[in-house]
């Protein structure tokens, strides 16, 4: 089967976007690695479907599929490319969209070049993370808390102490001196497959610059590190915040651009992200059959 594609990148963060309004490609978990795959497909950190609204109260569904082929809840520069993707291609012309997700129904808006999008409220409780809590005992941070996950280093039992919280998807964020130097390939796949996850985590590095200023890397479930996460970045300044080191709005410099996250610190209000979305190429593939 041939399909056509857009590669699209929000903050480094790239993506293959695929229109299925008019026909559904039912692609499995092997054609999304396929799609995905940088050597062998056209290679990106996530795959997009844009599909049909599934009702009156929304304009367009939107699936989310990482690299290895799992489908997520939710992806904050996909959600960008996803708004540019339907105004470029003529789907819609409003400037406010409303889109079905997996984790429940997000805004997009345009701002000028770039893309806001209402990511929803964050949800702080530990088993709607998910996150395992048994057992362990928190550390006050500021206003909120840390929790310790045990790890074996050289035969040491040490503890990394996270913050935990939801953004559509689960997220631990760990505060670091320099993000330069964290150690994101080692740590960042102990924190987001550790068993107290039971859907895994994305693990984000979270460096304060000052009050308004941070800078962030991310170790993605099923995408490895990545140069800008949407979600990771609410997350951490989301965490910021409520931990006493941030105030908003908050400018968050990732490997692949800049992110703007603007949160009231009320629990009960959304956080909303403000960054670029940009067309990089498209074209047609072969999809092999079978795989």
């Amino acid at each position: 089967m041939e399909i056509a594609f857009t590669k699209m990148q929000g903050a480094g963060n790239d993506f293959v976007v695929l229109d299925e309004t008019q026909q559904a490609y039912q692609l499995s978990p092997e054609h999304i690695r396929f799609l995905a795959d940088r050597h062998f497909g056209v290679g990106a950190d996530q795959v997009l479907c844009v599909r049909p609204a599934p009702g009156p109260d929304v304009d367009f569904a939107y699936a989310i599929y990482n690299a290895d082929g799992g489908e997520v809840q939710q992806c904050g520069n996909g959600a960008r490319c996803f708004a540019r993707f339907v105004r470029d291609k003529g789907l819609s012309s409003k400037d406010s969209l409303r889109v079905q997700t997996l984790s429940g129904t997000i805004v997009l808006q345009f701002a000028g070049d770039g893309v806001t999008v209402d990511m929803g409220r964050p949800v702080f409780d530990p088993l709607q993370a998910p996150f395992t809590a048994t057992g362990l005992q928190p550390k006050p941070e500021g206003a909120w808390q840390t929790w310790p996950l045990a790890r074996e280093d050289q035969g040491q039992e040490t503890l990394l102490y996270v913050a935990v919280l939801s953004m559509g998807n689960p997220h631990a964020v760990l505060l670091v001196d320099d993000v330069d130097t964290a150690p994101v390939a080692e740590i960042g796949p102990l924190i987001g497959n550790h068993h107290r996850f039971p859907e895994r985590a994305n693990a984000g590095f979270l460096q304060v610059v000052d009050p308004h200023h941070v800078r962030l890397r991310v170790y993605e479930r099923g995408a490895g590190e990545t140069l800008a996460c949407g979600t990771g970045a609410c997350a951490a300044v989301v965490a910021g915040i409520r931990m006493g080191y941030l105030v908003s709005p908050v400018q968050v410099q990732t490997l692949g651009g800049e992110l703007s996250i603007a949160w009231s610190g009320q629990a009960a209000d959304s956080v909303f992200m403000t960054g670029p979305a940009t067309t990089v190429f498209e074209g047609r593939i072969q999809l092999p059959d079978p795989l």
